[in-house]
């Protein structure tokens, strides 16, 4: 068939009625999952006392509440916080996993694939489990209120290893065997070929763990009850007086809460969509 015949193709009789009742779903899908994100906005820009009136958009717009915010309560602490602890914890926790996951893909020792299934196992155990143990082993070690407490207990990251490893495990052994030929130890292999090729799955968890991390509201709120140590949702909840609920203000810090991780997955998202649909690497 030559190239003049493929052009002449005709088209598919109700092709283009499927795709336009695609697009119609899509978009109607797109306004109701972004709807609360404007509404949020759109409350955060109401003065006080009109955040309950029936119009969408406020008939007198102002920035009094994101200045309240930052001014009358402490939010740039919780967000330095937040920041501090979401940071810290998803790189150490994705460092920490993908040392181990190289370890369970490209080393052997004793009692390995059972170790990994025990881990493994450990999973099906739901997170409230632990919240009594840690808290207990926290108060032990005198750890209570401070960055410690919040950070070192979900430093170990089974979904993580268990995502990395999977992944390691499809990188050609040659690669592996080339590096230790030209006298590359564990480490450098781990840098300089290991990391590289399994960045868009490194990334992806990172930025799971930033997002994990970033909303974790009980954990934070069980081990500080200093408020120079509050994070941005235990801040949150904060912002009340003593007969009334400052929905305007808490709308205004809700919409800057979610700054960080909205820029974070622009900058990554090509990471992130790579790691989620990456096939694996065959020799």
């Amino acid at each position: 068939m030559t190239g003049s015949e493929k052009t002449k193709r005709p088209v598919q009789p109700g092709r283009w009625a499927r795709t336009a009742v695609l697009y119609v779903v899509l978009s109607a899908a797109a306004i109701v999952v972004l709807f609360p994100f404007a509404w949020m906005i759109m409350t955060a820009l109401k003065q006080p006392g009109t955040e309950f009136d029936p119009e969408f958009f406020p008939k007198q717009p102002t920035l009094e509440n994101l200045k309240r915010v930052f001014t009358e309560f402490g939010f740039v602490r919780y967000f330095l916080n937040s920041s501090i602890v979401a940071v810290s914890s998803a790189l150490f926790a994705t460092l920490f996993a993908s040392l181990a996951a190289y370890a369970f893909a490209f080393k052997n020792f004793i009692l390995k694939e059972k170790v990994f299934a025990v881990i493994i196992a450990s999973m099906m155990v739901p997170g409230l489990m632990y919240v009594v143990p840690q808290f207990a082993i926290i108060n032990r070690l005198g750890w209570m209120n401070t960055y410690r407490a919040m950070i070192v207990p979900h430093l170990a990251n089974v979904f993580g290893l268990f995502l990395l490893r999977q992944y390691m495990t499809t990188i050609p052994k040659s690669l592996i065997d080339a590096a230790r030929i030209d006298g590359a130890n564990d480490f450098q292999v781990y840098g300089r070929i290991v990391v590289p090729l399994a960045l868009p799955v490194v990334a992806t968890l990172f930025l799971l763990t930033f997002q994990f991390h970033w909303s974790n509201f009980l954990w934070q709120l069980i081990v500080t009850n200093k408020e120079s140590l509050y994070t941005v949702p235990v801040g949150l909840s904060m912002f009340k007086q003593q007969h009334e609920q400052l929905y305007a203000l808490k709308m205004a810090a809700s919409a800057v809460s979610i700054v960080p991780i909205s820029v974070i997955f622009v900058f990554a998202q090509r990471y992130f969509i790579e790691g989620v649909t990456k096939g694996a690497i065959k020799e």
